[in-house]
């Protein structure tokens, strides 16, 4: 039937020989993709990733794996700084939406690891919470009702 498959390895692409014997399983004996995974011990998605691949480019390799992509965010750099500078106190969310009102769409994490990156954290939360803390201290603690007409326990101790 097959060989056995004890020698792949976790986390690594599977060798184009065994990705041709699936392919060919389904495009020339009509199995279907999830046969042919349990078949070579493999998953279905799979199988049926690889015979799009092969109909669509017209061979089986695995990709490259890892590598370093250049940020998308970089080249605009010189502008992030001066919505930041006009504005220094935007945060993730509002820089977002500041530079996509002038037409550039990133990610919420593109936009954390740029700010990172050249030191630029954003610190909303912690500033809100010693804000938050500040105030607390400076009114006495009082029991108040909820928005259910109970009243709440003092928050001060």
């Amino acid at each position: 039937m097959t060989e056995p498959l004890a020698e792949r390895k976790p986390g690594r692409p599977v060798d184009e020989q065994l990705r041709r014997r699936a392919v060919a399983a389904v495009v020339e004996r009509g199995m279907s993709a999830r046969a042919a995974g349990r078949l070579f011990e493999v998953a279905g998605a799979s199988v049926s990733r690889w015979v799009r691949q092969y109909r669509g480019r017209g061979q089986l390799r695995p990709a490259r794996q890892g590598g370093c992509r250049p940020s998308l965010i970089e080249p605009e750099r010189e502008r992030v700084f001066r919505l930041l500078e006009a504005r220094p106190e935007l945060g993730i969310h509002a820089l977002r939406a500041a530079l996509a009102a002038e037409g550039l769409a990133f990610g919420f994490g593109t936009v954390q690891r740029f700010l990172k990156r050249h030191g630029l954290e954003r610190r909303k939360r912690l500033a809100r919470r010693r804000k938050a803390a500040a105030k607390a201290s400076a009114t006495p603690a009082v029991s108040k009702e909820d928005e259910t007409g109970r009243c709440s326990p003092a928050t001060s101790m």
